[in-house]
């Protein structure tokens, strides 16, 4: 069975940074696409990244600049460095394994459990 354990959440000030790290698996990683979403309260599931098995990346227009997702396949694990921080990038963040299509990253149904980020004073 896939699984995908999320780690590196946690609370942190306005500007701030914060790694996330998910590790799969089965040392899969080097052929799927990889995604980081994230979901707040009343809201829903956003892609905030996506990762190509070649290394392709797209992002939300919310965290472009801001956000980088990066992938070692020799590790089986991908990762979400997020600096500059704002109170709204608060959500519960996922891992999961995806295609990356022309028009664009689309989702499978295997999910990390999410990691809780809140940014906060």
């Amino acid at each position: 069975q896939v699984q995908l354990v999320e780690s590196g959440g946690g609370l942190v000030q306005p500007g701030g940074s914060l790694r996330l790290s998910c590790a799969v698996s089965g040392s899969i990683v080097s052929i799927h696409a990889m995604g980081w979403y994230r979901q707040a309260p009343g809201k829903e599931r956003e892609l905030v990244a996506g990762i190509s098995s070649s290394g392709r990346t797209t992002y939300a227009d919310s965290v472009k600049g801001r956000f980088t997702i990066s992938r070692d396949n020799a590790k089986s694990a991908v990762y979400l460095q997020m600096h500059s921080l704002k109170p709204e990038d608060t959500a519960v963040y996922y891992c999961n394994l995806g295609q990356f299509l022309s028009f664009g990253y689309r989702p499978t149904d295997f999910w990390g459990q999410g990691t809780q980020v809140t940014v906060s004073s």
